[in-house]
């Protein structure tokens, strides 16, 4: 399991200038939800965004994917905990804000963060997910989906199946 330690060093709001640890992780379920999310996937997003220079999509990328990541390790180190108190206090924070700062003007930084968070082995296996290509096999039967595949559906692309289920168009593999 990858937990990425971040050592921050910012000026606190008393004036001190404090270093202090933070973790961050992506599960694998957060990390298909964010691939998922997507079309094309989060790292074709994030191409495109790039692309087109779209500051705006950017900043709010960099700053979903570090909040979605941020966590606090339980003392047994058996749980990571994430909550939205989690996030907004730590969102409230000047370390934040030295983060958020050093993903979006450094490229090499924003890498080496990106490449920390995700699970081992999970960036090519997501990829491989958002991608889920589903054609044709039977005459009058524009998809043949199995359950796997569902739940590695997009929610636009599970209510698009069930029309097409509904009108006798698709199949669910039993």
């Amino acid at each position: 399991m990858s937990v990425l330690k971040k050592t921050l060093t910012y000026e606190d709001f008393n004036g001190d200038a404090v270093s202090e640890d933070f973790f961050f992780h992506l599960s694998k379920a957060e990390l298909v939800e964010l691939e998922l999310s997507q079309k094309g996937g989060l790292s074709e997003a994030l191409k495109r965004i790039v692309e087109a220079e779209d500051g705006k999509s950017i900043i709010a990328e960099f700053k979903n994917i570090i909040l979605t990541a941020y966590g606090v390790r339980s003392e047994d180190g058996k749980r990571f905990i994430k909550n939205q108190q989690i996030r907004e206090e730590f969102e409230s924070t000047e370390a934040y804000s030295t983060l958020f700062m050093e993903l979006v003007t450094n490229t090499d930084s924003a890498i080496e963060f990106i490449n920390g968070v995700i699970p081992t082995g999970m960036a090519e296996e997501a990829a491989k997910i958002a991608a889920v290509d589903l054609k044709p096999v039977e005459e009058g039967v524009s998809r043949i989906v199995t359950k796997d595949d569902l739940v590695r559906m997009t929610p636009e692309e599970v209510g698009e199946f069930q029309k097409k289920l509904a009108a006798g168009e698709a199949k669910l593999e039993q």
